[in-house]
């Protein structure tokens, strides 16, 4: 009985997703992540950086994370370009399938700059 029990907890924790308050992303409902420590997480790049995650706006796998809402976003390298997530525990599924996480920061890079 108690081993069911934390097979359920476990579950539930692992659909959550990463986890923090978010805001909205592109067709999410996440909840809002103040503005100011986005742009402080955001502020601890490099200016070459911060130019790429304004530009994706988006963790490449969890699409209803906004970088910078759970840290300062991590950078990987997918077939020698950069992609950004919103925390390191999104590099696994992201290095699982390089041509979908990179379909998915060219479409986030498209919805951004038709913004």
């Amino acid at each position: 009985m108690r081993w069911t029990s934390v097979m359920a907890f476990l579950a539930a924790v692992g659909l959550a997703g990463c986890g923090s308050p978010t805001a909205s992303g592109p067709g999410g409902s996440g909840r809002e992540a103040p503005k100011d420590k986005v742009a402080a997480e955001r502020a601890k790049l490099s200016a070459d950086d911060r130019a790429l995650v304004d530009a994706q706006e988006w963790c490449a796998v969890q699409h209803d994370e906004r970088l910078g809402s759970m840290g300062a976003p991590v950078k990987l390298e997918v077939k020698g370009r950069p992609v950004f997530l919103c925390c390191k525990g999104c590099k696994k599924s992201a290095e699982a399938d390089p041509d979908k996480t990179l379909a998915a920061v060219d479409d986030l890079k498209a919805k951004k700059a038709a913004q």
